[in-house]
């Protein structure tokens, strides 16, 4: 069994209320002030504690409603027309997880955005169609289903469809809830559309050539060069290592999407990951800091997070909170199914607050790394 935690120990809080701490707690609330015990075991819990809950978007039931509203609005009366996914405890600062935000955004062949930029970093993960492009820094880049793009922070970027393209839908993430409750989001629109600086796909087909730097370019940016990383290279390349690998037990085969000059993340403040699960495989339950958003690549399954199953497809949208067990299921019993996920790990490494639990049914539950 999990141990179960009592505040009725040296060490913690543990002051009865009296009339006279009554009052005195009332003189320091007149000053904006309060005492530490009466909210310490709060604010100070045994383990990691999520606001969020648990949720699964399916996109047979969004789709209908993504595409409707590119019969609403223009991209440009709308400034970004998005279908955005929010968790029931996150209201409040539009969350779908965590400090994490995802949305569904729709164009159709001929449409495109200004460009604008901010301070909160995005990604993309594209869903349907033909035709989609983004332009970042002057720098444009095309896409296809499965692929996964970059436009990080403070970078201007823009978003299309080729005329002769066919209607695109992509998943959006970004860190809005964390820049803003660090109080340090912005946003600015460019004066019309952005000069391309470079031919089209440079950069994807600079950095992306078999883990191959190039020698005579200098990149100095705190992100990743390599905007996108393409499906067709991608999934391959889990394949392969499904041949020479056992994977994770918790995750299958994970290949983490990173900036190739550093092996890094592919931004300062989110991560990326691909994971293939082999036919039937039924990984172990496990559960960690740090919130992720994933949606399914490929294939069928479901994921028991914090005791719950949840069914999910391609295309279907699903979060695990930070520290919510959780396990994931092929449903297939001969083919193989991906999970595109993202998350703020960057964020929680860098400031040292990773840490994870795994469950062992001999042994009860087994923290590791933390």
């Amino acid at each position: 069994m999990e141990t179960k935690h009592n505040d009725d120990v040296i060490g913690r809080a543990r002051v009865q209320d009296t009339p006279e701490l009554e009052a005195y707690y009332k003189e320091l609330n007149n000053l904006g002030a309060g005492a530490l015990w009466t909210v310490a075991n709060d604010i100070e819990p045994w383990e990691p504690r999520s606001s969020s809950v648990p949720m699964l978007w399916k996109y047979e039931d969004l789709r209908e409603l993504v595409v409707k509203s590119s019969e609403l609005v223009t991209p440009e009366q709308a400034g970004r027309r998005v279908v955005y996914l929010v968790n029931d405890k996150r209201k409040d600062v539009s969350a779908a997880v965590g400090w994490l935000y995802t949305g569904i955004q729709v164009t159709r062949p001929g449409e495109s955005t200004s460009a604008h930029r901010h301070k909160a970093s995005a990604l993309r993960f594209i869903m349907e169609g033909e035709g989609g492009y983004t332009v970042v820094d002057g720098n444009r880049v095309t896409f296809e289903v499965n692929d996964f793009v970059i436009t990080p922070n403070s970078a201007w970027h823009e978003h299309g469809c080729e005329e002769n393209g066919k209607m695109c839908i992509w998943q959006d993430g970004l860190d809005i809830p964390l820049v803003n409750a660090l109080e340090a989001n912005d946003y600015a629109v460019f004066n019309g559309k952005q000069p391309l600086v470079s031919p089209e796909n440079h950069l994807p087909l600079t950095y992306g050539n078999a883990g191959l730097i190039p020698a005579d370019l200098t990149w100095d940016k705190p992100y990743s060069p390599l905007f996108k990383y393409s499906w067709k290279q991608v999934y391959p390349a889990l394949l392969e290592a499904a041949k020479v690998n056992e994977g994770s037990p918790y995750d299958g085969i994970i290949m983490h999407y990173s900036n190739p000059l550093t092996g890094g993340h592919v931004m300062q403040t989110m991560g990326a990951s691909m994971q293939l699960l082999r036919a039937a495989e039924h990984t172990k339950a496990h559960k960690h800091t740090g919130s992720f958003v994933y949606q399914c690549a490929k294939g069928k399954g479901y994921s028991v997070i914090d005791g719950k199953r949840y069914d999910w497809k391609e295309r279907d949208i699903f979060c695990v909170p930070s520290w919510a067990w959780h396990e994931h299921v092929n449903l297939s019993e001969t083919e193989d199914a991906c999970l595109f996920s993202f998350n703020d790990l960057p964020v929680i490494e860098k400031l040292g607050l990773y840490q994870e639990k795994i469950y062992t049914e001999n042994n009860g539950f087994q923290i590791i790394n933390g």
